[in-house]
């Protein structure tokens, strides 16, 4: 039995590292985002190779099923033009060599911090309590909204950030198109909303 555990997890490590890559490498976006939608599916199946079933189902229900459909659905309809938002990107390359360095030493840190400092694992680890004490949704909801609350808040800063760098690309200026404008419509009085006339029988306005 721990041999076919051993081997799905090698399976869907592959899976899911070769996707992922194929994710950032991909030249069409619709290539990308099947490619996410595999690495979630696979990021579950490790999930479940671990006894975490609620977040595998989280990754199922909530990030395949909804978020990354929406994803392929918005990248199809819009039909975008990449070519026009990746021209001036290669400005921005020298603060994402920063950020990308600052993430691989964390990577780093996280995989062979324990080999260098063996305390620091026992002071970032927490054990698991037994499925008899606490099942595993409330152990999870436990630990992310006592200890790790600010992480927790910090990243929905960052995916509603995210969210509102996608509509200001995507959102696009066309001459001619009326537009509603909020401060005019709630300045509206009955002098500026209606108007009334008098028509004369048998004559139109």
């Amino acid at each position: 039995m721990l041999g076919l555990q051993a081997f799905f997890f090698y399976v869907f490590a592959i899976v899911s590292v070769g996707s992922a890559m194929m994710v950032v490498l991909s030249r069409n976006p619709v290539h990308s985002v099947l490619f996410l939608i595999l690495t979630f599916v696979a990021s579950a199946g490790l999930f479940l190779l671990t006894g975490a079933e609620f977040l595998a189902l989280i990754l199922i229900v909530v990030y395949v099923g909804a978020v990354a459909i929406l994803f392929l659905f918005v990248v199809m309809m819009l039909d975008l033009d990449f070519g026009r938002i990746k021209q001036g990107a290669l400005q921005y390359a020298p603060i994402g060599a920063v950020i990308g360095l600052v993430l691989l030493a964390q990577l780093i840190i996280a995989v062979t911090g324990s080999y260098y400092s063996p305390q620091l694992s026992a002071q970032t680890v927490m054990p698991t309590p037994p499925l008899e004490q606490l099942s595993n949704i409330q152990a999870l909801g436990h630990v992310l909204y006592t200890r790790y609350v600010f992480f927790f808040q910090m990243a929905g800063l960052v995916l509603f950030v995210a969210m509102i760098g996608a509509i200001v690309l995507t959102l696009r200026h066309k001459p001619g198109l009326k537009r509603q404008s909020i401060p005019v419509q709630v300045a509206r009085n009955p002098a500026t909303a209606i108007e009334i006339r008098k028509v004369e029988s048998g004559k139109g306005i």
